[in-house]
């Protein structure tokens, strides 16, 4: 049963339908691991009783012949999204103080799409019938680039537990590397999926923006944000974002499409690919800024040898260029602060969240809530975006911020529409070093923000992108593969990553004790 444990989502799924392992002996193995190593932090909360009463419909569902490929494989949430209290047993608490406790009246439509109760107006009739073991911890409202910003702790690396897991998805990437979980939700608003699954050697896909509803996720910054699977594979991610995603018509921002199967979208061969050479005729951009003297040798050499292994499986490398990407960090310093600025301009203290013990007055209560109840790293973007939506400074920053994020999405364009000079995709490395240790950074979060400098342009561009494993770098640490496609191409994303994976066994290592 042990083997079976570690197994992904892919091979639960054939496992639970072969009826090798049933779903509450899943679950009630994988509670007792996450019991083992609640030390490592990636958990904030868990309900046994539900999970277990989720599991034995699953179960019955199985034995029905009713169950879906998801059925009865366990999953947890990134706590930025809700979920209904009353249901699950689970609060809401966006890791932070301010919603320590909440217990929301209902289901982001990603957990209901995912989930084992009706998806209802989410979308297409009853969820894909996962097990949900309880909520992962995040950074703070999703802001930060380490998962040191939580309000209820740190998150530890499994590959070196004195190392950070990368943000803000970091509790969602430790437990799966750590196989607390076969598969987890995510969030990406300027690369908090693709960065932690690089610095722990998982795959993580942030789809096109709009793919995924975002109703019901605790918004950060809402013209970035954009939910996705963290899992052990392209496989295992495949199949979680065929569930997650598709219109849903209480979420402004979510695309009119029809429901897409990135399963098959994966498999399909490319025209004129063979089975030695599944990857023949993809044309893979390298942007020279994204190979800069500063990174670091130990991840180039990594991505290289990816790389290498793309051309092996009959992929072309062209150097393209992205003459903007280092103006991406100045951008999203500007637009993102600016629209959590907004967004948690609801936070007061009058309606939920936390309020203020003792206040004279009602402006006091506002005062005292909020600076009892957000964080140090939620402080400082409210205040700068703040400081760039007020008058006088609108037109000199934010006004040209929104400018510059056109012109960077337009040098994307420029490389995939540009004919026999262009490329299908666009890949490199995911961050410019491995995993930093615990507090290196914490007195100076500018080399936080730095450290996103290879992710934030396809966010900025609502790109979709992935991270894949790509071997390991200093002190044993994983190195993350960067692909980038263009709008709605995930399949092309995921089909390369397939191939990779089919290929060579990155994705398969696990760090030691787990």
């Amino acid at each position: 049963m042990t083997a079976v444990l570690k197994l992904g989502v892919a091979g639960l799924s054939r496992a639970l339908a072969a009826r090798e392992i049933s779903s509450v002996e899943l679950t009630q193995g994988l509670l007792a691991g996450i019991d083992a190593h609640s030390d490592l932090g990636a958990f904030l909360c868990t309900d046994a009783d539900h999970a277990l009463a989720e599991a034995r419909a699953a179960d019955a569902a199985i034995a029905a012949g009713s169950a879906g490929p998801l059925t009865g494989v366990p999953i947890a949430h990134k706590d930025i999204f809700v979920t209904d209290h009353a249901r699950s047993g689970l609060p809401s608490t966006a890791g932070s103080k301010m919603l320590a406790g909440y217990a929301s009246p209902f289901d982001a439509t990603v957990v209901a799409r995912l989930g084992a109760g009706e998806a209802g107006p989410a979308g297409r009739g009853p969820g894909a019938g996962m097990v949900t073991l309880g909520k992962l911890n995040c950074d703070e409202f999703a802001m930060g680039s380490s998962n040191e910003n939580s309000a209820f702790g740190p998150v530890l690396n499994p590959w070196d537990r004195q190392r950070v897991p990368g943000g803000s998805s970091g509790g969602s990437a430790a437990a799966v590397a750590a196989r607390l979980v076969p598969a987890a939700t995510g969030t990406d608003t300027g690369g908090s999926i693709r960065q932690p699954a690089s610095f722990t050697g998982i795959t993580g896909i942030k789809p096109t923006y709009g793919v995924c509803s975002r109703y019901g996720m605790i918004a950060f910054a809402s013209s970035l944000d954009q939910a996705g699977p963290m899992a052990r594979s392209a496989e295992d991610c495949a199949m979680l974002l065929s569930a997650m995603s598709g219109f849903d018509a209480r979420d402004a921002t979510s695309a009119e499409r029809p429901p897409q199967d990135y399963a098959a979208l994966m498999r399909k061969a490319r025209a004129g690919a063979s089975a030695a050479k599944p990857l023949q005729g993809l044309r893979v951009g390298l942007p020279k800024e994204f190979f800069p003297a500063a990174l670091a040798a130990d991840v180039n050499g990594a991505v290289r040898a990816a790389l290498a292994e793309l051309e092996k499986l009959g992929a072309t490398l062209v150097d393209v260029s992205l003459p903007r990407t280092e103006l991406s960090i100045p951008v999203y310093y500007i637009i993102a602060p600016a629209e959590a600025s907004s967004n948690l301009g609801r936070f007061d203290g009058v309606k939920f969240g936390h309020r203020a013990a003792q206040y004279a007055d009602l402006m006091e209560m506002y005062k005292k809530s909020r600076a009892e109840g957000f964080g140090p790293e939620v402080k400082r973007r409210i205040m700068i975006g703040t400081y760039v939506l007020s008058h006088g400074y609108y037109d000199a920053y934010y006004l040209q911020a929104q400018k510059l994020r056109r012109m960077i999405a337009d040098d994307f364009q420029a490389c995939f529409s540009a004919g026999a000079q262009g490329c299908d995709l666009i890949a490199g490395p995911v961050a410019p070093t491995v995993a930093w240790k615990l507090g290196e950074q914490g007195d100076d979060p500018l080399q936080a923000y730095l450290a996103d400098i290879f992710t934030l342009p396809a966010s900025l561009a609502g790109l979709p992108g992935m991270s894949v494993p790509a071997g390991l770098g200093a002190h044993g640490m994983p190195v993350g593969l960067q692909l980038i496609g263009n709008y709605f191409d995930e399949g092309t994303l995921l089909h390369t990553a397939h191939a990779l994976q089919q290929a060579t066994d990155f994705h398969l290592r696990t760090p030691q004790g787990y």
